[in-house]
C-alpha cells in the first residue's frame, strides 16, 4: 500500500494488524501457528502481550494461566472452549477474558484462520501451565 492514508476497507480481509512472527515449534500446538512478541513481563507490567496468528486447523493444547489471559480477536474465526464447557466461535472484535487456572484451548476454525493478542498475566514467573493436545474428536465436535 501507498504511504498516503487508505481506510480500512481497503485492506485485504487476509492482512493482520502486526506481522505473523515466527513459526511456534514448543509442541504446545496442533498445526501452524505464529507468534510475533510485542511487549515483554518488565518492571512495570506484570503480564506480557504477543500477537498469535493461527492457520486454518491450528489451535493450542489445553492449558491454564495461573493469573488468566486476555484475548483480543484481531482477524478470522476461531473456537474457544472451557473444559466441561461447549466450544464457542469467536470471531474479530471479540475480547475473551479467561480466569485463572482456568483449563481451557483456542485456535481456528477447521476452514479459516484467525489471530488474536494475547495478554498473558505472569505470577512467581509462571504464565501458562501446558496440558494435553485437544483430540482431533474434540476439535472436530467444536466445529458443530
Amino acid at each position: 500500500m501507498s504511504g498516503c492514508g487508505h481506510s480500512p476497507h481497503s485492506m485485504k480481509p487476509e492482512e493482520t494488524l502486526f506481522e505473523k512472527g515466527e513459526l511456534l515449534i514448543n509442541g504446545y500446538f496442533t498445526g501452524e501457528a505464529y507468534l510475533k512478541p510485542l511487549l515483554a513481563k518488565d518492571k512495570n507490567n506484570e503480564f506480557s502481550i504477543g500477537s498469535v496468528h493461527f492457520e486454518a486447523g491450528a489451535r493450542t493444547h489445553w492449558h491454564t494461566h495461573p493469573k488468566g489471559q486476555v484475548l483480543l480477536l484481531t482477524q478470522g474465526e476461531g473456537l474457544y472452549q472451557e473444559k466441561g464447557k461447549a466450544a464457542r466461535v469467536i470471531q474479530k472484535g471479540d475480547v475473551i477474558n479467561i480466569p485463572e487456572d482456568v483449563e481451557h484451548w483456542h485456535g481456528a476454525t477447521a476452514t479459516q484462520s484467525m489471530t488474536h493478542i494475547a495478554i498473558t498475566n505472569v505470577q512467581n514467573d509462571r504464565s501458562v501451565e501446558w496440558l494435553q493436545p485437544v483430540s482431533k474428536e474434540d476439535y472436530t465436535a467444536a466445529q458443530q
